[in-house]
């Protein structure tokens, strides 16, 4: 049986993936699946507050900014979704429930409660699968052309989740492959600027590498999640300096 699909995007809205520096001479394939807190037009607000929309449930503040920092910096391909995670969550697999949650933290997020198969599916094939298959063929075209890939996926995180506050101002996370990780951890032990942790706030029983082990894992190629406290980022200079660090960071990982 084929499902009847609501449309979720409209002309207005344009497409689902950003890609910047398609062309980038680096190894690094930069990916930021929560870059944006924009809804398709057809969600109107989901029924949340405008205070709860521009808050860490609806995106990563701050993560698009410092992967187009490292992007210029490094010519890195970067990869986004254009819209919210509460939409779709591009680094949760269909299968999962936080692929489209029906709460967030302290939020109950009314647009999302009781979705039937149907506009499941509706949501899956308009965000998920383009964004992922986008990344699937970048990969490709390097490859063909003899250029490596490296996967960093970029990310941040609230100060306090659930009323408690997170020292870690840093996490480098990995799944089962951890040769990038182990070796950034190692460079910024050297230097510490920031307290960096592995795994931290979230690991892979937290269902967050979804994207390394599709991407990553799945085809041998070098991957790292990077978590970073949203108040060091909150803006430009912050930005900036995050960026900076995070460049020499990974570049000083991968001559190693």
């Amino acid at each position: 049986m084929v499902l009847a699909q609501p449309k979720i995007l409209s002309e207005a809205d344009g497409e689902c993936v950003g890609i910047e520096r398609i062309d980038g001479r680096s190894p690094l394939l930069l990916v930021c699946e929560h870059a944006s807190n924009t809804l398709p037009q057809r969600f109107g607000d989901l029924g949340l507050s405008s205070e709860a929309l521009s808050s860490h449930i609806a995106w990563d503040p701050g993560a698009l900014a410092v992967a187009r920092g490292i992007s210029k910096s490094l010519d890195a391909t970067l990869v986004y979704q254009r819209f919210s995670r509460l939409i779709y969550d591009c680094n949760r697999p269909p299968s999962s429930p936080g692929a489209m949650p029906e709460t967030s933290e302290i939020y109950a997020i009314p647009g999302n409660k009781d979705l039937t198969d149907e506009e499941r599916l509706a949501r899956t094939d308009a965000l998920y699968v383009p964004f992922h298959d986008a990344i699937r063929g970048l990969i490709g075209d390097r490859r063909a052309r003899g250029q490596d890939s490296v996967i960093v996926t970029m990310h941040s995180f609230t100060p306090v989740y659930h009323g408690r506050q997170r020292p870690v101002e840093l996490g480098i996370l990995h799944d089962e492959d951890s040769r990038l990780a182990d070796r950034m951890l190692d460079v910024a032990a050297e230097a510490p600027l920031y307290r960096t942790e592995r795994n931290e706030p979230y690991g892979p029983k937290d269902g967050v590498t979804h994207t390394l082990i599709l991407h990553g894992l799945s085809n041998g190629l070098r991957n790292v999640m990077i978590e970073v406290r949203n108040d060091l980022i909150a803006d430009d200079i912050g930005q900036g300096v995050m960026a900076d660090y995070l460049k020499g960071l990974l570049q000083q990982s991968l001559d190693a």
